[in-house]
Order: C-alpha cells, then structure tokens, then sequence
C-alpha cells in the first residue's frame, strides 16, 4: 500500500521549473523528495563529489587495518611497529588526498557568470 495518499499539485513558471529541477538534481533527489525535505524543514544539501565515496571507503579500511593490528598488539604484548607505520603513513597519505581534494582551487569556468574580480 502506497505511504503518501494525498496528491498534491502546484503550478510553477518556467524559472521556478527550472530552479526546482536543478536544485533537486544537486541534492540527488528527486523534485518530489527536494520538495518533501523543504517541507519538513531539511534543506538539502548538494550531493558530495563522486571521490567523496571512494576516499571513505580507502578511510574505513585504513581504520579497519589500524583497529586490527591495535587489537594484536594488545592480545601479543607486542606492536608490529612496521605494518603500524605503513597504514600510519596511509592514513597520511590519504587524508592528504582528501584536503587537497576538498581545498585546492579549481579553474574558473568562463560560463559560471561574471565576476568583479579579475585576475592581474
């Protein structure tokens, strides 16, 4: 049985069409959902970058290997001080990735719009 039993229609121009459709595309929801999220007071938000996922998952199992060899090292008494460097040097690396992916500046595109700012 369907949850949502009460249809609802709304009549909009063509900038608020167009608006809608790109607000909702960002946010990886359908119109619908964007519409029903705005109604119980969530805006939301853009959808992460597709490296987003990736980066998570190189993160959880970097986490996963430290948690193991931290779980050896407490039933052995003893630390693997190469392998704890090695992921110690990964998790370095990766969230290096992860700055440089969500920090460094990207080229201006000529289409986004005008700016004040011009470079020198």
């Amino acid at each position: 049985m369907r949850r949502r039993a009460i249809r609802i229609q709304v009549w909009v121009n063509h900038d608020e069409n167009a608006k809608l459709q790109a607000s909702a595309k960002t946010s990886g929801l359908s119109q619908e959902g964007y519409i029903r999220s705005l109604i119980n007071r969530y805006v939301p938000k853009a959808m992460p970058p597709t490296d987003y996922f990736a980066m998570m998952r190189e993160l959880h199992a970097i986490g996963n290997n430290l948690n193991q060899l931290a779980a050896k090292a407490h039933a052995t008494g003893h630390l693997d001080r190469a392998a704890f460097q090695q992921e110690a040097d990964h998790l370095r690396r990766a969230v290096q990735q992860i700055q440089q992916a969500v920090t460094a500046p990207e080229p201006r595109n000529e289409l986004q719009g005008n700016s004040n700012v011009h470079p020198p």
